[in-house]
């Protein structure tokens, strides 16, 4: 027994042995009195086995009080009765509860009440009177609402809100007290529901169907969630309360969601229309992502996951899918333009949410590079910076595709295809600048970079280069000016050189190197050939005077040279004849033809001033040397004393009377040469150098030399062409011009125009490599 209270229900004493040894202290004397009068007042008595009771620490056995009723046993009562009683303790309670008032019986007493329902068989009974106490407060509570007039708008959110925080609260305390049923009576019933669901189902019924606050609820949410999107302060707690709310109650698709969305595709359609036309595209593009923050953020916050999907599909197909042909065609190009990364890259991420949206950014993308490129590739006045401008613009859109476009391997493509396009929209000149770019930072006295900041220009300048479908006129101009570092002694380094030729072949094949790397051959050959012929030449005692070095080039690895007369100083006549001989010893067969153009010779030179060496070519050293015979010499005396060509003899004697370093007087002076002219030597030449260097002319790459190259590249492109058409015929045997006009576009790797395949098959048909067909000219046939 634990205190006085616990006999409150005397008429419940009858018969009970309550068990007094579990407490270690007894009733005290006043407490024995109380209960005495109150057994008396029920007509109950105590056992007398029990003598006394004494508020001390327990002595003896273990003792139990019985409490009998005097005068026999009170009749027991009715099942209608005891129901009443019960029912009545657990309606109170419930009251209190639905009131917010506290309950004067314990939780246990509740309980043991519900118990003894159960038991006594009145669980459907009890269940019913629970449904009614519930409908009836729901009633009263929604008749409260109407009365306050807060049946729409955010007054009827709140008030609705309210209930349901207060029933949710009431339904768990209910539910403490009437576990029992539902353990063991309702949940072997299957046409009853469990109290939690009949809780829910009753407020749904009430409150959400018969009062219709459900047909309104969606409807003040989706406005309020409007002013949140709007920048209006809101109570999201509030949101979050009564969209649980309608999730527990299995009515949040029917009663919110479908009205969300609804409303979001008409906010986002609205906004969508109105911004894009006002704001700049890198604006509308942030502003769109910090919508899609905003969503998930309220995602986060109080939204429920199933709404993801549907939410941001509204978005993206408002804000993006039906704006971004606006947006992007609108914005990507000034982005371009400005390098503006960021801004790209924001765009790349919003794009990335809908399908086809990186399909346009990437064509657009695409389209702005040949715009640009092909504005660059076909100024004139950009040739000299045409390389460089190039590799700084490949640079940015590399830069552009790692930082923007996340590394996209399809926006890397089109980059190329790009490049590939704008780069041959004019056939030829890029091809040869990229070979004039590569010449002139290979060449000795190039100051702009290291062997490693060298080394990077070449890679870059690789990359423009892969794009030529020309490769061939590259070549040609990239062989000619690497015979003149060669031969001049004018390469910066031989490693460098290597190592660009090693960066061809893996780019084109041995194929396209092989005449390439037959030059490197030669220069070592030569090398030691003219070391034997100087032990040869002082085995035998033959003077070599001046001292001489010779470069033997095999003719098919090199540059074409037109042989061009020189009558060559007495001084070194000799020494060529001795050497010719000895090369002849020792190479039965061949022949040596002298290619005298691309000669060098070293000169002293007295003057006034002070004696100089004078590095020239061997044309210029020809000229000099005239002047060793007589002061003055006429144009027309030189003329006849060299047998050089005119254009030859005029360009070099410019290089010696008109330039920086004046060796030569020319009268009339002036900056042209011409007819009549009389040469003299520059008697008071000074310069603060013991060697100069005038052989310059030799490097510089005159009209004629480019002709040549060209008519070469044209010619070989001829052959390429006939050896591709015949190889074709050969394999198809017959073919109509349309079939073989695509074949032979498919094998070339340069660009050709259909007419010219067609002056060529023309050519091989006169050749009678193949034949038209009798009955139809446009189809031939090959001839074995």
């Amino acid at each position: 027994m634990e205190d006085e209270e616990d006999f409150d229900d005397v008429e419940d004493l009858d018969g009970m042995v309550l068990d007094i040894d579990d407490s270690p202290y007894r009733f005290s004397n006043d407490i024995e009195e109380r209960y005495k009068s109150r057994l008396k007042d029920e007509n109950l008595m105590v056992d007398p086995a029990f003598a006394a009771f004494h508020f001390a620490p327990k002595k003896g056995p273990p003792k139990k009080l019985v409490i009998k009723r005097k005068g026999g046993a009170k009749p027991a009562p009715t099942k209608e009765e005891t129901f009443e009683t019960n029912w009545s303790r657990l309606a109170n309670s419930i009251e209190a509860i639905q009131n917010q008032r506290g309950v004067s019986s314990t939780l246990e007493h509740l309980y043991r009440n519900v118990d003894s329902l159960c038991t006594l068989g009145c669980a459907a009974e009890t269940y019913e009177k629970l449904d009614a106490m519930i409908k009836t407060y729901l009633h009263a509570q929604c008749e409260e609402i109407k009365s306050q007039e807060a049946t729409h708008g955010l007054p009827m959110l709140i008030a609705l809100n309210g209930l349901w925080e207060r029933y949710c609260q009431q339904l768990d305390a209910i539910l403490s007290i009437f576990t029992v049923l539902d353990r063991n009576f309702l949940l072997h019933d299957r046409n009853k529901q469990t109290l939690n669901e009949l809780g829910l189902h009753t407020f749904h019924l009430i409150v959400l169907d018969h009062y219709g606050f459900g047909s309104r609820v969606g409807g003040v949410l989706v406005e309020q969630i409007t002013l949140e999107r709007q920048r209006e302060q809101v109570d999201t707690s509030m949101l979050r309360s009564c969209l649980r709310m309608l999730s527990t109650l299995a009515v949040y698709p029917q009663l919110f969601e479908n009205q969300f969305i609804l409303g979001t595709i008409d906010f986002y359609r609205e906004e969508g229309e109105r911004l894009v036309g006002e704001m700049e595209a890198h604006e509308y593009v942030q502003h769109t992502i910090n919508r899609i923050n905003e969503e998930k953020a309220r995602l986060d916050g109080y939204l429920f996951p199933s709404t993801r999907l549907p939410l941001f599909a509204a978005l993206e197909t408002q804000m993006i899918q039906q704006r971004m042909d606006v947006f992007v065609k609108k914005g990507t190009a000034g982005l371009l333009e400005n390098r503006a990364f960021d801004q790209l890259a924001q765009m790349y991420e919003l794009l990335a949410y809908v399908p086809t949206g990186l399909l346009l950014l990437k064509a657009e993308f695409s389209e702005w590079i040949k715009k640009y490129g092909r504005a660059m590739v076909n100024d004139p006045e950009r040739d000299e910076t045409m390389v460089k401008d190039l590799m700084i613009f490949k640079e940015q859109m590399d830069r552009c595709i790692t930082e923007s476009f996340q590394s996209d391997e399809k926006f890397t493509q089109a980059e190329k295809d790009a490049f590939d396009f704008f780069i041959n929209t004019r056939p030829v000149k890029p091809a040869e600048l990229i070979a004039k770019f590569m010449d002139a930072r290979l060449r000795a006295g190039n100051k702009e970079s290291n062997e490693e900041e060298l080394d990077l220009t070449m890679h870059k300048a690789m990359q423009i280069f892969r794009f030529i479908q020309g490769k061939d006129v590259f070549e040609a101009f990239y062989k000619k000016d690497l015979a003149k570092r060669l031969l001049l002694g004018r390469s910066a380094s031989v490693d460098a050189e290597k190592a660009m030729l090693q960066k061809l072949r893996q780019e084109c094949g041995a194929g396209f190197t092989h005449k390439l790397e037959g030059m490197f051959k030669d220069m070592d050959l030569s090398a030691g050939l003219i070391t034997a012929f100087r032990q040869y030449a002082s085995a035998h005692n033959i003077p070599l005077k001046p001292d001489l070095g010779v470069h033997v080039l095999t003719m098919g690895s090199w540059p074409k040279y037109e042989p061009k007369e020189l009558v060559v100083p007495h001084e070194l006549a000799e020494s060529l004849k001795y050497f010719n001989d000895f090369y002849v010893q020792n190479h039965n067969g061949r022949k040596l033809n002298w290619q005298h153009s691309l000669g060098q010779a070293l000169l002293k030179a007295n003057f006034s001033p002070g004696a100089k060496e004078l590095q020239v070519s061997l044309y210029q050293a020809t000229i000099l040397l005239l002047f060793n015979s007589k002061p003055t010499w006429k144009y027309e005396e030189i003329l006849e004393g060299t047998k050089l060509e005119g254009k030859e003899l005029m360009r070099t004697l410019q290089s010696l009377a008109c330039a920086k370093h004046k060796v030569l007087q020319k009268t009339p002076k002036g900056r042209e040469v011409n007819e009549g002219d009389v040469f003299e030597v520059n008697d008071e030449f000074a310069t603060s150098f013991y060697r100069i260097r005038i052989s310059q002319v030799q490097m510089k790459e005159t009209p004629q030399e480019k002709k040549e190259v060209e008519e070469e590249v044209s010619q070989d492109r001829q052959y390429q062409i006939d050896a591709a058409l015949v190889r074709i015929m050969k394999t198809r045997k017959r073919l109509s011009h349309q079939q073989l006009l695509q074949e032979i576009f498919a094998q070339l790797r340069f660009s050709v125009k259909a007419t010219d395949v067609k002056d060529r098959v023309a050519s091989l048909l006169e050749r009678d490599y193949m034949t038209r067909d009798t009955n139809d000219s446009t189809i031939y046939h090959y001839v074995a």
